[in-house]
């Protein structure tokens, strides 16, 4: 294969003016990794002498280029054997907006899973949890202690500055600790490392979860809160979600909002991930939420208040609320038990979780998660 020819290509086609979250991409995977080395090498010999370093990106974890549209359409038949060839989807964050809140104290959800009871045994203390989302508002005063640098893959060259205030919701369920006059997340002890892949509209691109994805497994993050989706499936983001749950990294995905009863989401839908779907005040399942035997465990995720921008508090609800939920549970057994791996912690969530109230009784096959049992099981692991 004439690796020099591809990368002279796509330099040759590439406009200098333009971005690598542009549309119309390309995912590039090779299934030789010397091949893809030897790309990325001459790429960075013509683009450095040409200075287009950001016409395109690229995932040493899955050995795949990130290219503009135009000039890929044509590797697809020459080099099908070498390359698995993927349109660049878009991804949603899953939310539905409610009000501006004020709160004070431990949010209902986190009482409801009872996560102030597992806290004499686990704050989950120094766990990594990467919340792969808008960004974070690092001046929030709930937030200041529980907030770590973190990437931004939006604008390179800045903070992961939050321009929606949806990451800040979900990381203050996360790990909000503010005892006297915020709010207390399910683990206050955790430290959230911010990866913003989502623009100021809650959009993003396949190749931005799977550099998300990447420097989160080379960071040695210990669990990735993923509260968005699409649905249609994605071979490369399915590559990179296995490569990292082989990593040891455990991925808690959002099951969607669109109220169906035998799908889930993607990332979500795939086995190596945990998938969440929500629940309401009375441990019902809200007509939103997508259910079935995709989703995992169901989490407080109908209007839950927690940290906004600029400081505030809001109300949203979502299977994204219900993922942060789930992702500090599990951060308050893994401060204990470092090693506890995909399967093993979603057979405890399942077994340790309270029964769901169906129209007719109790789910016997689904449950909420019940931090306080799931911790105190998982302890005897």
């Amino acid at each position: 294969m004439d690796y020099t020819r591809i990368m002279q290509s796509l330099l040759t086609e590439t406009n200098p003016m333009r971005n690598v979250r542009d549309k119309n991409r390309r995912l590039l995977t090779f299934h030789d990794p010397q091949l893809y080395q030897e790309c990325i090498s001459e790429w960075n010999r013509l683009a450095g002498k040409a200075r287009f370093p950001e016409s395109i990106s690229y995932s040493p974890l899955t050995h795949t280029i990130i290219a503009p549209a135009p000039q890929t359409a044509k590797f697809e038949a020459e080099f099908r054997h070498e390359l698995m060839v993927e349109e660049d989807e878009q991804v949603h964050i899953q939310a539905i907006q409610g009000t501006i809140g004020t709160l004070t104290g431990i949010p209902w959800g986190i009482k409801q899973i009872k996560a102030p009871h597992a806290w004499s045994i686990s704050t989950g203390h120094r766990m990594k949890i990467a919340v792969i989302d808008t960004g974070v508002d690092f001046s929030h005063p709930d937030l200041k202690y529980s907030l770590t640098r973190g990437i931004n893959l939006v604008h390179r060259n800045m903070p992961p500055y939050d321009d929606n205030g949806h990451g800040t919701h979900i990381s203050g369920t996360i790990a909000a600790a503010n005892s006297t006059q915020g709010m207390i997340g399910v683990a206050p002890r955790s430290v959230v490392y911010p990866v913003k892949a989502f623009d100021h509209n809650g959009s993003a691109f396949v190749s931005d979860i799977i550099l998300a994805i990447d420097w989160c497994v080379r960071a040695e993050i210990d669990i990735i809160n993923m509260s968005f989706g699409m649905q249609t499936r994605s071979r490369a983001l399915l590559d990179i979600v296995g490569k990292a749950n082989q990593a040891g990294v455990i991925i808690v995905a959002s099951s969607g909002n669109d109220g169906k009863r035998r799908t889930a989401d993607y990332p979500a839908r795939y086995p190596q991930t945990i998938s969440v779907g929500a629940t309401d005040r009375h441990r019902k399942i809200p007509a939103f939420s997508n259910r079935g035997q995709f989703v995992d465990i169901y989490a407080p995720g109908d209007k839950i208040v927690s940290a906004w921008l600029q400081g505030k508090y809001h109300e949203m609800s979502g299977t994204s609320m219900a993922t942060s939920h789930v992702s500090g549970t599990i951060a308050l057994l893994l401060a204990q038990k470092p090693d506890l791996k995909t399967a093993t912690i979603k057979a405890l969530l399942r077994r340790t979780s309270s029964p769901l109230k169906l129209k007719k009784g109790y789910s016997v096959s689904d449950g909420e998660v019940n931090a306080f049992k799931f911790l105190r099981e998982g302890m005897k692991l």
